[in-house]
């Protein structure tokens, strides 16, 4: 048994079906919404290290699902139980992360439906979550999207109003070189 068959296991993933993909905007520099819900800038994100960009330039979503696809296309870079980090084609470094300190879950109530070295389409189901599993732990479920190279563009910024409700695969960053 491998390690991914382990994390399987421990999670209880690989028992149920993949959601199917949603429809994304795509383009140079376009960074989708991983999430339904409602977007926040990364200012908003309650949590210092995220608010402060230390891990990047972004944004924040307070989601209505429990789906997080892949905002870019690409090549899963890292996966860690609660959040995936993917390449992007075209050199877009970024981490999709599911909840506040969600860390401390060891992966319980997440479900991973890609693992390192996998290659993504945008709106590929990327990671499933149980908001409720997140709220008896007694974390906060935001997902953030966090660009871990941003200092390689001259601007990250939102393409979605803040407090809007935004669809996943919806255009929510820009991304200038």
């Amino acid at each position: 048994m491998g390690l991914f068959d382990r994390f399987k296991k421990a999670t209880g993933a690989g028992g149920s079906a993949r959601p199917a993909a949603v429809d994304a905007q795509t383009g140079a520099g376009v960074v989708c919404a991983p999430v339904d819900g409602r977007v926040v800038p990364m200012a908003e994100v309650p949590d210092s290290v995220f608010a402060g960009e230390v891990m990047g330039p972004g944004c924040g979503i307070w989601p209505t699902g429990e789906t997080a696809y892949a905002p870019v296309s690409g090549t899963v870079s890292v996966t860690m139980g609660h959040a995936v980090g993917i390449t992007s084609d075209d050199g877009v470094e970024l981490i999709v992360h599911v909840g506040i300190d969600t860390v401390e879950m060891d992966g319980r109530g997440f479900t991973a439906y890609v693992e390192k070295g996998d290659h993504v389409e945008a709106g590929q189901p990327i990671l499933g979550f149980s908001r409720h599993a997140i709220a008896d732990a007694g974390y906060r479920d935001i997902v953030v999207t966090a660009v871990t190279n941003g200092g390689s563009f001259s601007s990250v910024e939102l393409s979605a109003d803040s407090g809007s409700q935004v669809a996943a695969g919806a255009a929510v960053l820009r991304l200038v070189r």
